[in-house]
């Protein structure tokens, strides 16, 4: 018999191998074993996103919401989908949900600092990377997002610290 546990983790190497139309049954399986799980809804989620099919990936993360608002990834995940869609609004309403459930996601921080920076809110966006880079200072996302607002902010040589503390950080961890 097979366990959630052991699908879950199938499932998840496959999506992030790039083979989330291979994981998605993985996740149904190990659903049909633990219907009120809401990391497995989540993780199912991330799949149908990477897969292409968006809707289903927003009614994953609904699903996963309902058992477990707390979820903040799946608030990220959600508002990602909405962010990819053009539909900011959307993305903005759950990178806050995202952040009034856990004030120190560093990944919401992020994703909400570059919904601003697409819209030219560069104040804004240098904030939020701020925010995730307080919060994991080797983030490199929020490091480079932080460079490029600094840039785009006319403040150079904070763009070029920023960079500094990236690429020394890059070079320690072997990237």
């Amino acid at each position: 018999m097979e366990n959630t546990a052991l699908l879950n983790d199938s499932g998840i190497a496959l999506t992030e191998a790039n083979r989330p139309n291979e994981a998605i049954p993985l996740f149904r399986k190990a659903l049909s074993l633990e219907p009120e799980n809401p990391l497995l809804w989540h993780n199912m989620g991330i799949a149908q996103q990477r897969a292409g099919n968006y809707d289903d990936a927003i009614t994953s993360f609904h699903r996963a919401l309902l058992i477990d608002d707390t979820l903040d990834d799946a608030w990220c995940s959600m508002g990602l989908i909405y962010y990819e869609q053009d539909i900011f609004e959307l993305a903005e309403d759950c990178y806050h949900s995202a952040l009034e459930r856990n004030q120190d996601s560093p990944k919401a921080w992020n994703n909400l600092g570059a919904l601003y920076f697409a819209q030219n809110l560069y104040e804004e966006a240098r904030h939020c990377f701020e925010e995730a880079v307080s919060i994991v200072p080797h983030y490199e996302d929020a490091l480079v997002n932080l460079r490029d607002v600094c840039r785009e902010l006319g403040d150079y040589r904070a763009a070029a610290e920023f960079e500094r503390v990236r690429l020394e950080f890059a070079r320690g961890s072997g990237n």
